[in-house]
């Protein structure tokens, strides 16, 4: 008599990973998928006869990349946003990995204290970094032209800050200087995480020194790299504070340090003799997101999938 099949036994529902990831979703849908959503809603309208809101599609859009009124200021924003995301990656995150290859070396005395030195100022406040920089640099008062003097190149001190062709990349570099030190210990973290059996068999081919961290080291840190990039890129792109607190909402001299997010700012809520327009600010948030998306999707999908093969 053939006997009964017996079930294979049911997997037990984890019930405690929704519990547990619940907070965090409902925190997140509430300060960002909400908001995210009525911002590209908000995009869609605009204001009608009397205040009433008035459904015009994507015509907010062709206003800003059409109208000469608005397109001279949004690609001037976002060519200035390009620039300073350029300064990034080409001084900070190159920094940031000589310093972290530097301070990973065993025999490095005081290695501890030089990274906690170097991290501090991005814990900082912008409010305060943008302040002290404008007293530094000022021709006036700071010490910037006092201290060239000493070194006996006060001939090249300029004020950098309130030139047009100098400006934006003078802000920029005070930003690689307060964030520096995010990329050092990022890199500082992978390079720990290098197993030693691969560093001894460098060793015991004869690679060592610089010759090590450029054919051994480098190559299973891209990932880690690729990470920095795409966080540099999002942050850049979503800078506005050291722009605000060092030159003001028109982004002088002459908006030549005018970012996507001080343009954002202007449209939204209005400054001086210019009047908010929520319904424009919203679609330069809108195009914005899609910047930003662009950027992150193609390091997904283009970049991330080939540097997964350096990964342990």
């Amino acid at each position: 008599m053939p006997q009964p099949r017996r079930r294979a036994p049911r997997s037990p529902v984890r019930w405690h990973i929704a519990v547990f990831l619940a907070p965090a979703v409902l925190i997140y849908t509430a300060i960002m998928i909400i908001p995210l959503f009525g911002t590209l809603n908000l995009s869609l309208f605009t204001r009608g006869e009397g205040g009433a809101r008035e459904f015009v599609g994507l015509a907010n859009f062709a206003t800003l990349f059409g109208d000469p009124r608005w397109s001279g200021a949004f690609w001037n924003a976002t060519g200035n946003n390009l620039w300073f995301f350029v300064i990034h990656m080409l001084v900070q995150n190159p920094i940031g990995i000589a310093l972290a290859a530097i301070l990973s070396t065993p025999r490095l005395r005081f290695a501890a204290f030089y990274r906690t030195a170097i991290f501090i100022p991005a814990i900082l406040s912008f409010v305060i970094v943008g302040f002290v920089w404008k007293l530094i640099l000022s021709p006036l008062w700071g010490v910037a032209p006092n201290f060239m003097d000493a070194l006996g190149v006060g001939n090249w001190f300029a004020p950098w800050l309130g030139l047009e062709r100098s400006a934006l990349t003078t802000l920029a570099l005070i930003s690689v200087w307060q964030f520096v030190g995010i990329p050092l210990m990022l890199i500082y973290a992978a390079l720990l995480s290098i197993p030693d059996e691969v560093l001894e068999a460098a060793e015991m081919d004869g690679i060592t020194g610089a010759s090590q961290f450029w054919k051994i080291k480098l190559p299973l840190i891209l990932p880690t790299i690729g990470i920095i990039s795409i966080l540099t890129f999002v942050g850049n792109f979503n800078a506005f504070d050291l722009i605000y607190v060092t030159q003001g909402a028109l982004a002088g001299p002459n908006y030549a340090t005018d970012i996507l997010g001080s343009f954002l700012f202007r449209t939204f809520f209005g400054f001086q003799l210019q009047l908010g327009d929520p319904h424009m600010g919203a679609t330069v948030a809108t195009v914005m997101f899609f910047i930003i998306l662009a950027g992150v999707s193609l390091y997904l999908f283009g970049v991330q999938t080939r540097l997964r093969r350096y990964q342990f």
